[in-house]
């Protein structure tokens, strides 16, 4: 069991700090250890909220909600002024990441001529797929209705997040672009996909500690990889153990620990490209907590 000292002035008190993050397998297995009291923090209470990424996106624009939130990097630039970003607890796509899928074979040039389901404008993905080509056309849908809304054939195409980027060809529907690939193809760096933003009125004192208990937590995780994937197996949505497992080495890794100074440079690399293009309307200014 992992524990840490706190500098809370007065022991007795203790500071309970509200986490959000999305209720998938890789997110589960990353809190594993703070969200089963494995790992503990005199002085501190971690409280759990589970929610879509997408609006954990928006909470944290419009409400600055939760103390440490995970979010799309895409968000980062619009909630900048509330939080920072953690120096660990993010995702990135080694070469791989959001992928395109149909029914149907579909040539890159045929993207132009149909509408694309997304899981919100505030995903990475879809950032990445607007620097991919600017003109495509898109319809925002729950990211886990958009495999079967292409099944029912209200969309030709959608864009797949989560663990459907491993499920999709058992459910009939072929890959047109995985943009993981084609960023690294394109720039040479990994795709930055998401991360956990805490919010900065904290303090510096606070960040340090819940840094350390997040990573922490992540490092028990990837100690006692078979009791955390089981715990993590409640929320694989239609993985078996083996996907499972795979899905979650793809995003909980060294890199989540910490993104070394390549990821730190994709992330930016990402967001100003993004505001280059217009996308992004606000200047990002990156900054990190450790």
């Amino acid at each position: 069991m992992s524990n840490q000292n706190s500098a809370a002035a007065n022991p007795s008190e203790v500071r309970e700090i509200s986490i959000a993050h999305s209720p998938d397998s890789d997110d589960a297995f990353m809190f594993y250890g703070l969200a089963t009291n494995k790992v503990r923090v005199p002085g501190y209470k971690f409280s759990h909220t589970l929610c879509d990424i997408e609006t954990l996106n928006r909470r944290a624009q419009d409400e600055a909600f939760f103390d440490v939130t995970a979010i799309s990097f895409h968000a980062y630039p619009y909630l900048q002024q509330n939080y920072t970003l953690m120096g660990c607890g993010g995702s990135v796509g080694e070469g791989y990441g959001p992928i395109i899928v149909s029914s149907k074979p579909l040539a890159l040039e045929d993207l132009g001529r149909v509408k694309i389901a997304v899981p919100g404008t505030l995903t990475t993905a879809y950032l990445a797929l607007k620097i991919f080509n600017p003109e495509l056309k898109t319809e925002t849908v729950p990211f886990d209705k958009i495999i079967p809304a292409i099944k029912a054939g209200t969309f030709d195409a959608g864009l797949i997040i989560h663990e459907g980027q491993l499920s999709y060809s058992s459910s009939g529907l072929k890959k047109v672009l995985d943009l993981g690939a084609w960023w690294r193809e394109t720039t040479g760096m990994m795709l930055p996909l998401g991360g956990n933003a805490i919010r900065r009125s904290l303090g510096a004192e606070a960040h340090k500690i819940i840094s350390k208990a997040l990573r922490d937590s992540i490092q028990h995780a990837l100690d006692h990889r078979e009791q955390a994937l089981e715990y993590a197996m409640q929320f694989a949505r239609d993985l078996d153990s083996r996907l499972a497992n795979r899905f979650v080495s793809m995003y909980v890794n060294e890199r989540t620990l910490d993104y070394g100074a390549d990821g730190r440079e994709a992330i930016r690399k990402l967001l100003d490209l993004g505001h280059e293009r217009g996308i992004i309307p606000i200047k990002p200014q990156v900054d990190f907590v450790d």
